[in-house]
C-alpha cells in the first residue's frame, strides 16, 4: 500500500506508531496516539486506525493490550519509488522510436515498493506489460514489472530485449541456442519463440518482480 495514499493525519499517525515501538518496544494505545499526534478524540483515532488495518498499513490484535503493529513493509523509510519508463511487449514486440526511450526521464511516472524487493540492486526500474504471452509465469497485461539493468542474462531468465534491426522491444525468457541462435521464448503454449541472431539483441534488463495489478 503506498503511504501516498494516506491522509496527513494517518501519516502522521503511523509515523507515531513506529517511534513509540521504538523508543518503548510495545505499542502505543489509542489514547497515546490521541495525545501524541493531538488528535480530537478516541474515536477520531479509532476511525482513522480502521482505515489504516483496511489498507494493510497496520495490524491490530483486539485480544492484546496496545496490540497495534505496522508490518515491516509498511513502516516509513522502508519504501522507495522506482520510475515506470514505459510499456514491455509480453507478445508481439512493440516498436519505439530508439533505444533511448529506455533511459530515465525527469519527472516519469513512479511506483512505490518496499526496499526489501531492491536487496541493494542498481539500476532498477520498472515497466508496464502489454500482452499475455507470459501469464504461465504469472506475467499479466497491465502489471508491472521491476527490472535490474544488466547487459547479460543466464538462459531461462525473463529479460527485456531490445532488437536493434527492428527497433523493437519484447519481454521473454532468454536461451542461448547450441547453433547459436538466440531463442525469446514465451510463457504461453499457444505461442510460439522468436528465433533472432545474437548480433540483434540487446538485453536491457533482467526482471525481479511483478506487481500484478488487481482488478
Amino acid at each position: 500500500m503506498k503511504t501516498a495514499e494516506l491522509s496527513e493525519k494517518q501519516r502522521r499517525m503511523v509515523d507515531f506508531i513506529c517511534n513509540f515501538w521504538a523508543e518503548n518496544n510495545f505499542s502505543p494505545s489509542v489514547r497515546d496516539i490521541v495525545a501524541g499526534c493531538g488528535l480530537s478524540s478516541t474515536s477520531v483515532a479509532d476511525y482513522n486506525l480502521r482505515i489504516l488495518e483496511k489498507k494493510g498499513i497496520i495490524r491490530r490484535h483486539k485480544d492484546v493490550s496496545r496490540g497495534i503493529e505496522v508490518p515491516s513493509f509498511a513502516r516509513p523509510g522502508n519504501s522507495m519509488n522506482i520510475p515506470v519508463i514505459g510499456l514491455i511487449a509480453a507478445g508481439c514486440p512493440i516498436p519505439v522510436p530508439d533505444n533511448d526511450a529506455w533511459d530515465v526521464a525527469a519527472g516519469a511516472e513512479t511506483i512505490e515498493v518496499t526496499r526489501d524487493i531492491i536487496r541493494g540492486r542498481e539500476g532498477v526500474y520498472a515497466l508496464k506489460v502489454k500482452g499475455n504471452s507470459m501469464i504461465e509465469d504469472l506475467i499479466n497485461d497491465g502489471d508491472i514489472i521491476l527490472l535490474q539493468s544488466v547487459s547479460i542474462v543466464e538462459n531461462g531468465e525473463t529479460a527485456a530485449v531490445w532488437l536493434k534491426n527492428e527497433k523493437e522491444a519484447t519481454l521473454k525468457r532468454f536461451y542461448r541456442e547450441s547453433s547459436g541462435k538466440i531463442r525469446l521464448q514465451p510463457a504461453n503454449s499457444q505461442m510460439r519463440p522468436i528465433y533472432v541472431s545474437p548480433d540483434n539483441v540487446e538485453i536491457q534488463g533482467r526482471v525481479i518482480a511483478v506487481i500484478r495489478q488487481m482488478d
